[in-house]
């Protein structure tokens, strides 16, 4: 375990709002490549609760979704980034846990590259940035750095945290319910980041909640 604490973030839909850089970015695929599935309404949400890999697969044959995913993330860079905004909350959830001493880092699914570009274009500043991280990949990180919680807000999310053995915290800022995050592990759940400070002054110091009941 690291001297100091370790507080891993997710990206999408905790700290930023990606949905219309991600909507941005399937017209544009959609545009380029002819694909009628991409015109299909419900994926901008499938894409924020699952991994765009994944998606594609089952959406599209073989090589043809590793095709497109590839080129998904090549437009990332000059139509998503543009259209990523921070959330309310976010800078001072990250600056609460910097004035702690405490070291903060991303861990996401999004293509590390584009993780990156997509805090310095919302002006976030983070320690660390692990991406290409989901499901277990997650877990695995957040255990290899000794996280004392994880920020997210997804169901999976709160599994990596429990499995990692840190706190789940769960933020309602993207498509899931309170009731869903709770029912995946959560914690708590917060409605959004900007009730991470008054949470965080008030935390049970040093605490992990899967170790000795």
């Amino acid at each position: 375990m690291p001297e100091r604490l370790v507080v891993g973030f997710d990206l999408d839909m905790t700290l930023v709002d990606s949905r219309p850089g991600i909507q941005a970015t399937i017209d544009a695929l959609a545009q380029e490549s002819g694909e009628r599935a991409l015109a299909d309404p419900h994926l901008l949400d499938a894409l924020l609760r699952r991994n765009l890999d994944l998606e594609f697969a089952d959406r599209f044959p073989g090589g043809r979704a590793v095709e497109l995913a590839d080129r998904f993330r090549d437009l990332y860079v000059t139509v998503g980034v543009p259209g990523t905004d921070a959330l309310p909350g976010a800078a001072d959830a990250l600056a609460a846990v910097r004035a702690a001493g405490a070291h903060t880092v991303v861990v996401t699914a999004k293509y590390e590259p584009n993780a990156h570009r997509c805090l310095h274009h919302v002006g976030l500043v983070v320690d660390e940035v692990c991406g290409w991280r989901y499901g277990p990949g997650k877990a695995e990180t957040l255990q290899e750095c000794g996280a004392f919680a994880y920020v997210g807000d997804t169901p999976r999310d709160m599994e990596a945290a429990r499995v990692a053995d840190a706190l789940a915290v769960g933020v309602t800022t993207g498509p899931h319910d309170d009731a869903e995050l709770r029912a995946a592990g959560a914690h708590l759940v917060l409605s959004s980041l900007v009730e991470f400070p008054a949470w965080w002054a008030a935390r049970p110091d040093r605490a992990h909640p899967g170790r000795g009941g």
